[in-house]
């Protein structure tokens, strides 16, 4: 039974979905990330996830027609949705106005240009998220206090966010979000939840901001953990050494012989050029850059 209503929920919000696009002649671009939720029992699951009251205001990217704006708004003191294509935004303003609905403030602009300060006003984030900027938004996400964010990135991206020391998966991505985010893989959905179908797998994310914890001591000191991980990562199955070495451009040098004179020059640094990449912990990288900061810059 439970599997019939979900296929009328589907159903039902497919061709919602289908009828408002034919209306307006609105033909979508994957290539743009407009890939429209078309699921009523995956969408209701989202929203459930993020425990939604009339205190919370919301902050969503990329809303399309309102898919999950509308909804949204009905649980929510206020939703901010943020909208780049122009069309789109116009046929959301007009569904807004039709349902008479009050409380969405609706942006036209591209999100990662939108000054932070507009996204400090949500203490929670919704989205279905373009899949082209997902490392991006994710990061200035991370820029303001909130309590929490569901959101849906491509299956690959948020395997990436999720890996652990040591796994397939783990890379860049995972060792910058280790100190800064609590990540928890919520729900698989499939590409026949959308129009148009991707040609992937999407998953559904929570991430909970790490709050009260200084694992850098300043601004500076978080710029060079992040360019010892986008040196050492493209080299993960390398040691350190040699994947600093190979990536001595993005630590400022261009000599080879320099660098290695250098890094071999330090014993505490020993231990950690030995290690391969993928087996050194956001711990150990953090204490690598500590160590050759003074090294290689001074």
């Amino acid at each position: 039974m439970k599997s019939n209503e979900n296929n009328e929920h589907s159903f039902s919000l497919a061709t919602e979905t289908k009828n408002i696009l034919q209306k307006h002649g609105i033909r979508l671009n994957k290539n743009l990330g407009q890939n429209y939720l078309i699921d009523d029992y995956k969408r209701k699951k989202i929203i459930n996830f993020a425990n939604i009251s009339k205190n919370d205001t919301i902050l969503e990217i990329g809303p399309g027609i309102g898919t999950l704006t509308i909804e949204l708004s009905k649980k929510a003191k206020k939703v901010v949705a943020i909208e780049q294509d122009k069309k789109i935004f116009e046929i959301l303003s007009e569904r807004i106005e039709e349902e008479n609905v009050s409380n969405i403030d609706l942006i036209n602009d591209d999100a990662l240009n939108v000054e932070i300060s507009t996204f400090s006003k949500s203490n929670k984030i919704v989205s279905n998220l373009p899949y082209q900027i997902s490392s991006p938004i994710t990061f200035k996400f991370l820029e303001f206090d909130f309590d929490l964010a569901i959101l849906m990135y491509q299956k690959e991206f948020a395997n990436r966010m999720i890996a652990k020391v040591g796994d397939k998966n783990y890379s860049r991505l995972s060792a910058m979000l280790y100190f800064k985010t609590s990540i928890e893989f919520l729900d698989n959905i499939s590409p026949q939840s959308f129009i148009p179908q991707p040609k992937v797998n999407s998953a559904v994310v929570k991430l909970t901001p790490i709050k009260n914890e200084s694992f850098f001591s300043n601004k500076t000191n978080e710029k060079d953990y992040s360019v010892v991980c986008r040196a050492i990562f493209p080299h993960k199955n390398k040691k350190i050494r040699n994947a600093l070495i190979d990536s001595r451009n993005i630590l400022g040098y261009s000599d080879k012989k320099i660098l290695r004179d250098l890094l071999d020059s330090s014993p505490e640094l020993e231990s950690f050029l030995v290690k391969r990449v993928v087996k050194t912990s956001p711990e150990e990288i953090l204490e690598l850059t500590s160590l050759i900061k003074p090294i290689l810059w001074g």
